[in-house]
């Protein structure tokens, strides 16, 4: 496969990755943060937000950083995410992924993200200005 240059940013705040049980109504805090995720399977509901956001007994074990990757892209390119993420994984940094319709999120452990930023510049890939955060 041939990797391909991709420019990305890092979403403003900390985040948290949350497994709740797959009946559970989505709380209203999972709604809250420049950034927020919920998918439901059968065995699970889990759910991404701002960390701060989260209650004592649901917080993860680690706060993350999110890394957004400047899209959009077709659904008809391949490769995408892997290009990305393949720099980590050969650094061995763990990572929760996020797609949406138009791009990609790549969540890494705090603890992790000075190994990470450096292994996806040495790939390569370029870090842009963090977005402002919005006023709504």
């Amino acid at each position: 496969m041939t990797r391909r240059a991709l420019k990305f940013s890092g979403m403003p705040g900390k985040f948290a990755v949350c497994r709740l049980p797959p009946d559970a109504q989505i709380p209203g805090w999972a709604r809250n943060g420049p950034f927020s995720s919920v998918t439901r399977t059968g065995d699970e509901l889990s759910i991404v937000c701002a960390a701060d956001s989260v209650p004592a007994e649901h917080r993860s074990k680690t706060p993350w950083v999110c890394l957004k990757l400047e899209g959009p892209f077709s659904f008809s390119e391949a490769g995408i995410l892997a290009s990305f993420i393949a720099p980590l994984a050969a650094k061995g940094v763990p990572i929760f992924a996020v797609s949406t319709f138009d791009t990609d999120y790549v969540l890494v452990g705090e603890d992790a993200a000075g190994t990470a930023l450096q292994a996806l510049r040495d790939a390569g890939h370029e870090l842009l200005p963090s977005p402002k955060p919005s006023q709504h």
